[in-house]
């Protein structure tokens, strides 16, 4: 992990408000970094970016919706190597179309140890954190004995 951090950025619809205020209050740490968005929350958080840095354009990666597919689209740049940080503040009051993209997502984050935030405190620490700034090496887990073992079919 670079110092350049490759930030994945997502929020469900009843979320979008406080990731939009998040992103406002910490644009000065961001714009340094890369971002990586589903669906609406890209097209807001680069809204935001705009505004509050009073830029004329700011490149935030944009990918499909989650529930058409932006939230496998991440996973794929998680396996990838291509995230290393995410933010996903998901709704936990309200099921969602596709809660299984959303778990899957959850999931491949927590295979590949990259730091997620789904609330605003954690991404507060997050952000704040002394490594946030710095090139780090996350430990990753070995699963060669998986994928070594034997299957019959």
């Amino acid at each position: 992990m670079d110092k350049k951090k490759k930030i994945a950025l997502v929020a469900h619809d009843n979320r979008k408000k406080d990731l939009v205020e998040w992103v406002q209050f910490n644009a000065d740490k961001l714009i340094s970094h890369t971002l990586i968005c589903t669906g609406t929350t890209g097209k807001l958080v680069e809204e935001t970016l705009i505004k509050k840095l009073d830029l004329s354009k700011i490149d935030v990666v944009k990918l499909k919706s989650g529930p058409l597919g932006g939230d496998q689209q991440l996973g794929a740049l998680i396996a990838e190597g291509k995230i290393d940080v995410m933010i996903f503040l998901w709704d936990p009051m309200e099921a969602q179309p596709h809660d299984v993209d959303v778990k899957a997502l959850l999931r491949i984050g927590a295979v590949y140890n990259i730091p997620m935030a789904c609330n605003r405190s954690t991404a507060d620490f997050m952000i704040s954190s002394d490594l946030f700034e710095e090139k780090y090496d996350p430990i990753l887990k070995d699963y060669s004995v998986y994928l070594k073992r034997n299957v019959t079919v």
